[in-house]
């Protein structure tokens, strides 16, 4: 557990932030990694004080008394990677959100916005999914299977992105100007350490939700083999899955395409990597790479700028494998029901699509009350000279290349250090 926690926290720092960056405009590249730092740092902190208790203290149908274990008093420290390991869940939850703000969201507004709703959306979420007592809502009265957050992380964080893209409006120039990632290699090399950490989020989640594994060792090893082997295996159909249809779609089969398609089939596979065998890994994988390439020119068709395709990838992919448990789903898997394919009927495939539409449900209502709240507060986007400028020098005073600089200071002349200079801050960057 201590190695899938430190995997878990990983994917945060540095891989999302590095997937995140590469994708940026070179202008905003440091915004967008801050905010994956920066939401670290308060959401940790938040989850030792009220979050561990909120989610696990108890009954409760939305969350439990934030009180009961407040700043973890009570528990034991034998109990704290435990706390640790649900906390990485929550930071990453909320820095997945931030992808679909890129370039326009004011620092300041962000750094209100991730305690907000991670107190609010994140940690009832996780109580209603994780914490299986008989009161809690999706995993108790439900019945729906997660067992690494479909629901709670992706689908959540999924209508947080959308909600937040709507209030905020289109990045100036969308749909006229290129605005394409800067720098595909970091994004490569984000899409292969969050494949990395994800078997420290879907591993781990088995272990740690799991029945005492002393007790039957060779049950224990099997659900953690399966986990570990869905993981894999639904990543890797989940690239081919996209890289066909954007080829069908645009004639090109590209490296953006292939990262993409890592992080839908992980996504799909988080909820169901414990229930499905490996044949529905693959189909899970496959189907949700491919609906999720489709999904992410929906921005454009429907006129919503989701800068990075948190809605595309997170919010469609965590629907997809929440709610194809209930078809692929086999008894032999750790939540011990057939689903469709093998017979149980319409029944799981019913509970996981009502899990699905409550997980929307209350994102999208909670979410749409903190945002509206800091918008007309505090406000959540930039001045328009700033996003032209860039949003890394208007809110931290920074470029992340300072080629001007750089060059000047080698001798180059005053005519080529200025060419240099749209590259970096131009309104196309």
């Amino acid at each position: 557990m201590l190695v899938a926690t430190a995997l878990v926290l990983m994917m945060t720092v540095p891989a999302l932030a590095l997937f995140y960056g590469g994708m940026s405009r070179s202008k905003s590249v440091l915004n967008m990694m801050m905010m994956s730092y920066v939401a670290a740092a308060i959401v940790g902190i938040l989850y030792v004080a009220v979050g561990w208790s909120m989610g696990f203290s108890g009954d409760g149908t939305f969350f439990a008394n934030p009180f009961d274990l407040f700043w973890l008093d009570g528990v034991a420290t034998d109990g704290y990677i435990g706390v640790m390991f649900q906390m990485t869940f929550a930071i990453i939850t909320v820095a997945l959100i931030s992808g679909a703000v890129a370039d326009r969201m004011k620092f300041s507004a962000w750094v209100l916005f991730v305690p907000l709703w991670a107190v609010l959306c994140y940690f009832p979420m996780a109580h209603m999914v994780f914490s299986c007592t008989d009161d809690s809502l999706i995993c108790g009265r439900i019945g729906a299977q997660d067992y690494a957050g479909g629901t709670a992380v992706h689908i959540n964080a999924g209508v947080a992105a959308l909600v937040l893209v709507l209030l905020l409006g289109k990045r100036l120039g969308f749909g006229k100007e290129p605005m394409r990632p800067h720098n595909l290699t970091l994004t490569m090399l984000g899409a292969g350490l969050l494949w990395f950490g994800w078997y420290g989020f879907n591993v781990g989640s088995i272990v740690f939700g799991g029945e005492s594994p002393e007790a039957d060792m060779a049950q224990f090893f099997s659900e953690t083999g399966r986990t570990f082997a869905n993981t894999t295996l639904a990543t890797m159909g989940a690239i081919l899955g996209w890289l066909i249809i954007e080829r069908i779609l645009h004639g090109k089969a590209t490296s953006l395409g292939a990262a993409s398609g890592i992080v839908a089939g992980l996504v799909a596979i988080t909820p169901a990597a414990g229930a499905v065998d490996i044949s529905g890994a693959v189909a899970i994988g496959a189907i949700s790479g491919a609906l999720c390439a489709w999904a992410v020119s929906w921005k454009f068709k429907l006129g919503y700028d989701d800068s990075l395709d948190v809605v595309g990838v997170h919010l469609v992919g965590g629907i997809v494998g929440t709610v194809l448990i209930g078809v692929f789903s086999t008894a032999d898997g750790a939540g011990g029901i057939d689903g469709l394919l093998y017979g149980g009927g319409f029944g799981s495939l019913g509970d996981q699509t009502l899990g699905a539409v409550v997980a929307i449900v209350f994102s999208g209502i909670v979410t749409l009350i903190i945002g509206l709240a800091i918008k007309y507060t505090l406000g959540l986007r930039i001045a328009e000279e700033a996003e032209v400028e860039g949003i890394d020098f208007d809110q931290h005073g920074e470029t992340a290349y300072d080629l001007h600089t750089s060059l000047s200071s080698g001798g180059s002349s005053g005519v080529l250090a200025q060419a240099t200079r749209p590259v970096n801050e131009g309104a196309n960057a």
